[in-house]
């Protein structure tokens, strides 16, 4: 940036580039008790724990000396404050926590923290391994490579790791590499094994699932075949580092989220459905408000304010780094503001909805002070046309009475100008002094014709600089004493304005607190605005929860299919504690089968994560986990190694399905021969049925009628049948879409037919008569009158449909 003023032979010219005048704008872990003397005996009980966090991902393993069990928690996601972390921790209070000696530093922080503080409380051991100790493939045949006495001994290597795969989760590759160095922790320590032979390994008798206490269990399958979450690639792959988009699920279309938070929140409440009613309830509180008519208006304004919450984490390190952007002062005063906004809106709401207690409580007047002080320091228009950070008038006096000199420098510099020209050669025609950043005052003359080589640049009195743009720079007596007078004013400028820059970061930083609060409680704001739409849009009813097992659920719907399909037909679901909790369901092709199944998954989840749910009504009872056998479209395909993935998938339900849990199966042993998959379906649910009112609630689609034809489960009334209603026309199987109760028919021994009463056969007839009379209709016949042919002859046929 240059400034100056020119001089044309004897009359000064105003300079061009005259200074712009400044704008106006507005957890502690106890000590374990003492044995009392009659038990000294016993071992003390310990947990030693491996932690594995990446990239929003936690994974957690433990082994437990008490019953010499390893425990794993499969890849969750976790925030940068590790709370789901903190709670583990809290939970299983581990004597030891093994990491990688390459970690992410925020795990580096919290054990740091994890470890300081009382010292009279006592603190786990932190213990580092290098990294290639976690390594993917090398835990993996730590794992598989190990003796464990669970694995009978006759078994093949191929047999024991389809056992070990029904058991351990090895799609999770976090959790697989913390196990991995868990191994490698006991190996090395040998815990439990201390005194004995060096070939004597540490005994592990179980793998077992850890799952905290209030999250609902679900696997990577069951997400996919629910369609919970899909990736699909984007058209411009340019667009996302990734490449991939957000493709038609479940998430895609509850996420009308207005700001990045709420959608990332979204996102975690679908990846950790709870148990916990309390806070259940609270959130469908929150929509019931949302969705009185009344309350219209102040929708419209909480999602305005929405729109204005920036990404303030990353502002928030900009900052720390002293990285702070333009853009950045603007979005966190339009955050602040706009929370301001959120606030004072929530202090005239009912204060007996506790988000809006919680928000009008914690949004505290840190939020307007942060909005009045960038008010007061940063000039935005300024910045933006300078593209860095400037400061309003009367925020430093210094910086005020610098930019007043600057201000008034072309004319002055018009004036120093014309003084240089008259003690000029006559032959120079004109002459500028202008001021360069860092090299100070100039005087510029323009370079005559006779001006060839270097030597006839020299002029008596003036120091020659450098040639640019055909103009000569000296420097003059006159320039000199401008520097010493002067001095660099741009200079000193910018470097008072970052200091300033930095006492604004420093003071902000300090009140960060509340724009840490203004982050979580508008994103939880914003998710339950979102569901509130949702269920508007879409005539989604409010669950009710009950401490007992089983749901019902009046006219459920799919509330994916329904939005795609031109007419959705909606069908009970109604399961009890002490009956019906087993559910077979029989039907052709395409006939419902797996909709039906999805679609009960689709609506207990929904409610799990506190949304209202497509149906009617709807009560759903304790549910702790949900497992699938279910093909999704995109991946049917028959023969030993998906019967084998299936296999694998039921196995996972057998072993760790309770009395509180969901399981939905659908056609297990497609593809593969019949009696191997009747046997061992028959099995699967004889060993449920033994457990009586403690077996799961179980719904299974078949097409192995052999299954009620030679009675392989017993009669009981655990055990509820089902089908597909369809309609036989001539040679046209018409499906109905509509599932039938058709136990007695079973217990009876009668055959399930297609339905073709007279009622269904009447009023089929009734609508082919309506279709032909359309069709028999001329309309280039200038006598047809429409009106009175719709009210004679089609109305009234169409009521008798009806």
């Amino acid at each position: 940036m240059t400034a100056g003023a020119c001089c044309h032979g004897p009359r000064p010219r105003g300079a061009p580039g005259r200074p712009r005048a400044a704008r106006q704008g507005p957890m502690n872990c106890a000590l374990p008790p003492l044995p009392e003397p009659e038990q000294e005996d016993q071992e003390c009980s310990e947990t030693h724990m491996s932690v594995m966090w990446y990239a929003g991902q936690l994974a957690i393993t433990y082994y437990d000396t008490e019953d010499c069990s390893v425990y794993f928690m499969p890849d969750v996601p976790d925030n940068e404050d590790l709370r789901l972390l903190q709670k583990v921790i809290g939970e299983i209070n581990p004597r030891c926590v093994v990491t990688s000696a390459k970690q992410d530093q925020n795990i580096a922080k919290f054990l740091t923290n994890l470890t300081a503080g009382d010292t009279d409380v006592q603190k786990p051991e932190i213990v580092l391994f290098p990294n290639i100790d976690f390594g993917l493939e090398v835990s993996k045949q730590r794992i598989l490579s190990r003796q464990f006495p669970f694995i009978p001994s006759h078994m093949t290597a191929t047999e024991k790791i389809l056992y070990l795969s029904s058991v351990i989760p090895f799609e999770s590759s976090l959790m697989i590499r913390a196990l991995g160095g868990l191994l490698k922790f006991l190996d090395r320590r040998r815990v439990g094994v201390e005194l004995e032979e060096s070939s004597t390994a540490v005994p592990i008798l179980a793998f077992k699932k850890f799952v905290l206490s209030e999250i609902v269990n679900m696997d990577q399958d069951t997400y996919s075949v629910l369609q919970i979450f899909k990736s699909d690639i984007h058209p411009s792959v340019y667009k996302l580092s990734s490449g991939l988009k957000e493709g038609f699920s479940l998430y895609g279309i509850l996420n009308r989220c207005r700001c990045k938070w709420g959608g990332k929140l979204l996102r975690l409440w679908l990846t950790r459905p709870t148990q916990n009613l309390r806070e259940l309830n609270k959130r469908l509180d929150v929509i019931h408000f949302f969705l009185q008519a009344q309350n219209h208006e102040t929708v419209l304004t909480l999602q305005g304010c929405l729109k204005n919450i920036k990404n303030v984490p990353l502002i928030l390190k900009r900052m720390t780094l002293s990285h702070t952007k333009v853009t950045d002062w603007q979005a966190l005063y339009k955050t602040a503001c706009s929370a301001m906004c959120l606030r004072d809106t929530c202090r005239s709401l009912p204060n007996t909805i506790e988000l809006f207690q919680t928000i009008s409580r914690v949004f505290t007047d840190d939020l307007h002070y942060i909005a009045s002080l960038i008010s007061k320091v940063v000039d935005f228009e300024g910045s933006i046309s300078e593209s860095r950070f400037t400061v309003k008038p009367n925020v430093d006096p210094t910086i005020d009475e610098k930019k007043r000199k600057l201000m008034g420098l072309s004319d002055f510099l018009t004036e120093v100008a014309r003084k240089e020209l008259e003690d000029l050669d006559n032959h120079i025609p004109s002459c500028c002094v202008i001021y360069i950043p860092l090299i100070g005052f100039l005087l510029s003359i323009p370079r005559l014709p006779s001006m060839v080589d270097k030597s006839d640049f020299e002029i008596e009195g003036l120091d020659f600089m450098f040639l640019s743009e055909d103009k000569l720079h000296y420097r003059s007596a006159r320039t000199k004493e401008l520097d010493s007078l002067l001095g660099d004013l741009h200079c000193e400028i910018r470097d008072q304005e970052t200091l300033i820059m930095h006492q604004l970061q420093t003071k902000i930083l300090e009140k960060s607190e509340v724009l840490n609060s203004v982050i979580e409680y508008t994103a939880h704001l914003d998710v339950l605005l979102a569901l509130a739409l949702m269920a508007r849009e879409n005539a989604y009813c409010r669950p009710s929860f009950t401490h007992r097992h089983g749901f019902h659920i009046k006219d459920g719907r799919h509330p994916l299919m329904e939005l795609c399909a031109k007419t959705f037909v909606a069908n009970p679901v109604n399961s009890g504690e002490a009956t019906r909790r087993i559910k077979i369901i029989t039907g052709p092709n395409s006939s419902g089968k797996s909709v039906y199944l999805k679609q009960v998954g689709l609506i207990v989840f929904m409610a799990l994560i506190g949304s209202y749910v497509p149906a009617a009504e709807a009560e759903i009872g304790t549910i702790d986990g949900i497992y699938t056998r279910i093909h999704s479209r995109e991946s049917v395909s028959v023969g030993l190694s998906t019967f084998m993935i299936d296999l694998n998938q039921v196995a996972k339900a057998v072993n760790n399905a309770t009395e509180r849990s969901l399981v939905l199966i659908d056609e297990f042993g497609k593809g593969t021969n019949t009696l191997d998959g009747l046997s061992l379906l028959a099995a699967v649910l004889k060993y449920w049925i033994r457990q009586g009112t403690q077996c799961p609630q179980v719904f299974v689609s078949t097409n192995f009628h052999s299954l009620m034809q030679l009675e392989l489960l017993p009669d009981t009334p655990l055990l509820e049948y089902l089908t597909m209603e369809t309609h036989q026309d001539g040679d046209e199987l018409i499906f109905f879409y509509q599932i039938k109760q058709v136990s007695e028919l079973i217990r009876n021994g009668k055959a399930i037919k297609c339905i073709d009463d007279p009622s269904k056969g009447d009023r089929m007839e009734k609508c082919k008569c309506v279709v032909e009379k359309f069709l028999s209709l001329d309309l280039d016949d200038p006598h047809v009158d429409l009106e009175e042919f719709m009210r004679k002859e089609m109305l009234p046929s169409a009521a008798s449909v009806m």
